[in-house]
């Protein structure tokens, strides 16, 4: 029998519906899956721990279909925020005492940049490493000599300026050559993989470092050359009276590199940031991720053991990002007092 137009289009109506109701019942049961997460992230130079770690990271969410993460070779501290707020990089490692800067919009930074932290990581420790054999025992020795200050837009940059600021010594033209002033050093920007080679070569008299314990490239320079590095504990109360408190005393102990003794120097925080305008969802997921990830990060490196909700909370002055919060909310840390960092693993 043939159906009317009013039978039809119930007929259809009625299909509709149930192929709705079907659909609707499917994604209840089977939620659709979640945009993958993917980021970039600056790291800092090779042999630092930095890019370790960030390598360490693309590297152990590899194999998550939901996760891409592209660890960059980038100068560090000052690049990593300046590439974060322009957009260039989704996410960065940097000294507290640098992304506070730009947050702030103070020198190197023209103006304040949309930079937060999605966690506390661990404490650099500042190295000025010397060969064995060199007559050097304070910063302020190094006059008229040669040093490497780390690479250009780095922290190490900034800390390695500050330090011999506190001490006296003026930055003489390298066109000069050394000697040219006995109150003042040469002064290069090498990488961290390039002072070593430098040193190694006795093309410089020290060079400048901040960074995790143990850094590669100054471990494999030790098992090659008798060094040593300069106790600096002396800085840090200068330090914390003219830029801030981000500056502690901290142990670099015997046997952290080959035959290298023990000696104070200055711990700095280390940052992971993110843009503000980064979404909540998005910073919220790359939090839990990076906490996820901690156990193989400890298999790359000592430093991910200090990582623990608590003291990754303790950014202040740079922001935690909202959506870092939420995650740690989830884990009951965010309104708790942050516990003081473990110290060197």
């Amino acid at each position: 029998m043939a159906w009317s137009t009013p039978h039809r289009l119930w007929a259809v109506t009625r299909t509709l519906a149930a192929g709705s109701l079907a659909v609707a019942v499917l994604t209840w049961a089977y939620p659709p899956h979640p945009a993958p997460l993917r980021l970039s992230i600056g790291t800092g130079g090779a042999g630092g721990v930095y890019h370790v770690y960030g390598a360490g990271l693309a590297e152990v969410t590899g194999a998550r279909q939901d996760t891409e993460i592209t660890a960059l070779t980038t100068a560090a501290s000052v690049e990593n925020n300046l590439l974060v707020a322009d957009g260039s990089l989704d996410a960065a490692f940097t000294l507290a005492d640098v992304a506070a800067l730009a947050v702030s919009g103070e020198e190197p930074f023209d103006r304040p940049l949309p930079v937060s932290a999605v966690a506390r990581l661990y404490d650099n420790h500042a190295h000025v490493v010397v060969r064995a054999d060199s007559p050097y025992e304070k910063v302020s020795d190094l006059a008229g000599g040669t040093v490497s200050v780390g690479a250009m837009g780095s922290g190490t940059e900034m800390m390695a300026d500050r330090l011999l600021d506190l001490s006296g010594l003026e930055e003489v033209p390298a066109s000069e050559g050394p000697g040219a002033n006995p109150a003042g050093v040469v002064r290069l920007q090498l990488s961290i993989g390039n002072s070593a080679l430098a040193l190694e070569n006795e093309r410089i008299d020290a060079f400048f470092w901040s960074g995790g314990l143990p850094t590669q490239a100054v471990g494999d320079l030790a098992e090659r050359v008798p060094i040593r590095l300069l106790d600096l504990a002396d800085h840090v109360p200068d330090l914390v009276d003219a830029y801030g408190e981000y500056f502690s005393e901290l142990p670099v102990p015997a046997g952290t590199y080959e035959g290298v003794p023990a000696v104070r120097t200055i711990g700095v925080p280390s940052l992971l940031v993110v843009n503000t305008r980064m979404s909540e969802g998005r910073a919220e997921e790359f939090t839990r991720l990076l906490f996820e990830s901690q156990a193989d990060l400890v298999d790359i490196h000592p430093v991910a053991l200090h990582l623990h909700p608590r003291s990754a909370i303790a950014t202040l002055p740079v922001p935690l990002h909202p959506g870092a919060a939420d995650y740690y909310r989830s884990v009951k840390y965010a309104y708790d007092e942050p516990a003081a960092d473990p110290g060197p693993p």
